[in-house]
């Protein structure tokens, strides 16, 4: 009874999307043949599709059937109301309380249409229920953060007593494998472990650090590009902890002079993790660093990077292209790997064959051919790549242009029919073509082969609950290279801090691109072997807007700060 409940809650939905314009019912039919084929709902369909998405589903929906929609992140909702019902129910219903007046309940619910849900609800709860709808994703999150909340850094330090302590030190000369096994066991670092974890997920950390020094043990969340210190572990824990952390990742825990790399998944709160572990020997022991690998904080589509206007026309034209190569270019941790991610995501289809050559392979994806470097068997870039083509591939992503070898096997393939997407690592989309032609390649293979080239930065994002206007004075966006139309004022804001965005001010990070296209102008410069600058001037004229301008942009839209775009890319 509820899935035909569901049914008409879908098909209803989907009919007025095409009615309010939001999808064509060219779109509407093509998604209705292909859930006949394969099944599942028709708005899971669509938004797989990213012909639409979860907020205007909301929006459309609510509209529609005259019910109030309700955005959970942006209210606080009590714990004895939201302990009304179970989490098991609220899971099975896709439902949660948010307020409750005398025998009335305020239910959000992904389904308001539900009225077996809402029956059995109010029974269960002995109130009368006012249903409200909401986003499927935003219940998750606030079951999430109500019934998973894990122990803090300070709780289980501070329930660590001195026996723990002594049972867990490691010797300095200790080598005793079996020994060494049985200390990783020990409950406060399994514990400890667990919550540096899980923690770090809770917190959106992309990396955690475990740092030994003389006298104390440093540990390490880089959350948004930016490292924040943890409260300090015991000392002499920190030999177990690291050998914990290479237990669970397949490490040899008996090998402390050597740098070693491996990997592990855990599963927390629904959804499955990666982490990437790399241990490195320093002066006063092994430095772990781990890699966050959270598939749920990928971006959907290159829509939704941070691209817009012509820049994102001029990319979608690109990848629609048959053959020709596109780079990605930036500094370590800009965001290069998401967006080549996001391009294949688009491109994969059954009909072309997609292979992938990575070091390392961070999120895997259905669909998708993906091959792992790996260098002590002699499996480089351009090893893996060589082989690729002989594999009849469509389209080919190459993880990094690191050498002669590589860039000329790339470019030679883009020219003979495939479309080849890879990473660059210039501080600019101009100065791309000097950094290949410097490995080797001949200018005028450059010249036919490559058709966008795009600069990526990330900047943090201001907290939405917590950003203040602030005046900033001409002089100040004068040095900035800010301008702007003269009727337009546009009002910028300062991070402050809140406890949403732990006193940072801000919260998530977007991506600013400088997205250069090919012109015919451009290749006769490469040709003629001129310097950066001829090639930078004329991007210019053909429409290029550089990292600094779109960040100005989205500095003066409200969604970054003046200092951060000043942080992260240089002046023109």
């Amino acid at each position: 009874m509820a899935s035909k409940t569901n049914k008409i809650f879908q098909d209803d939905l989907a009919k007025a999307l095409v009615e309010l314009g939001i999808i064509t019912d060219e779109q509407l039919t093509s998604s209705l043949r292909e859930q006949e084929i394969e099944g599942g709902s028709i708005c899971d369909i669509l938004l797989g599709k990213e012909m639409v998405t979860e907020e205007e589903m909301l929006s459309v929906f609510a509209l529609s059937h005259n019910i109030v929609p309700i955005a959970l992140n942006k209210i606080d909702i009590e714990k004895e109301v939201i302990e009304l019902i179970t989490e098991e129910t609220a899971l099975y219903y896709n439902a949660v309380p948010v307020g409750k007046t005398g025998r009335y309940l305020t239910m959000a619910l992904a389904d308001p249409l539900n009225v077996f849900a809402i029956d059995d609800l109010s029974l269960m709860t002995n109130t009368k229920i006012i249903p409200v709808v909401t986003l499927a994703s935003d219940i998750k999150t606030v079951l999430d953060k109500h019934y998973h909340q894990s122990e803090n850094f300070d709780e289980i330090l501070a329930n660590i007593s001195d026996e723990d302590i002594s049972d867990t030190i490691v010797k300095e000369d200790e080598l005793n494998i079996d020994s060494m096994v049985d200390e990783t066991a020990a409950a406060p670092v399994v514990k400890l472990v667990n919550v540096i974890l899980t923690q770090a997920i809770e917190e959106r950390a992309s990396d955690i650090h475990i740092e030994p020094f003389d006298h104390k043990t440093v540990i390490r969340y880089r959350i948004d590009g930016v490292l924040y210190e943890r409260p300090s572990p015991p000392p002499a824990l920190y030999r177990s902890i690291v050998s914990r952390i290479k237990v669970i990742s397949q490490l040899d825990i008996s090998e402390r002079r050597l740098p070693q790399d491996g990997r592990f998944r855990i599963r927390t709160k629904g959804r499955e993790i990666d982490f990437r572990v790399s241990t490195l020997p320093t002066v006063h022991g092994e430095k772990v660093v781990m890699r966050v690998l959270d598939k749920s904080h990928q971006t959907g589509g290159i829509e939704k990077i941070g691209m817009e206007g012509l820049a994102l026309q001029r990319f979608i034209k690109a990848l629609n292209q048959p053959h020709g190569m596109i780079f990605v270019t930036g500094p370590t941790g800009s965001g290069k790997t998401t967006t080549l991610y996001a391009c294949v995501r688009r491109l994969n289809k059954p009909d072309v064959n997609i292979v992938t050559v990575e070091d390392p392979v961070e999120y895997q994806f259905q669909g998708i051919n993906q091959v792992q470097i790996k260098a002590d068997i002699k499996l480089t870039f351009a090893a893996g790549l060589r082989s690729i083509l002989r594999q009849d591939p469509d389209i080919v992503m190459v993880g990094e242009v690191r050498d002669f070898e590589t860039a000329d096997i790339s470019v030679k393939a883009a020219l003979t029919g495939h479309l080849v997407l890879t990473t660059l690592h210039t501080n600019d989309a101009s100065s791309a073509f000097a950094r290949i032609i410097d490995m080797g390649v001949e200018p005028y293979l450059v010249a036919s082969a490559v058709n966008l080239i795009a600069a990526q930065r990330l900047a943090r994002r201001l907290c939405n609950r917590c950003k203040e206007p602030v005046e900033i004075n001409p002089e100040t966006l004068e040095r900035a290279q800010f301008t702007t139309l003269p009727d337009s004022k546009p009002t910028f804001y300062k991070p402050v801090g809140c406890r949403y965005c732990r006193q940072t001010g801000y919260s998530g990070r977007l991506a600013l691109l400088e997205v250069l296209e090919v012109s015919e102008d451009i290749r006769k410069i490469i040709l003629t072997n001129a310097d950066t600058s001829h090639i930078k001037e004329q991007a210019l004229k053909d429409g290029l807007q550089t990292l600094r301008q779109v960040g100005l942009a989205r500095v003066a839209e409200g969604i970054t700060s003046l200092e951060e775009i000043l942080r992260v890319t240089k002046a023109d």
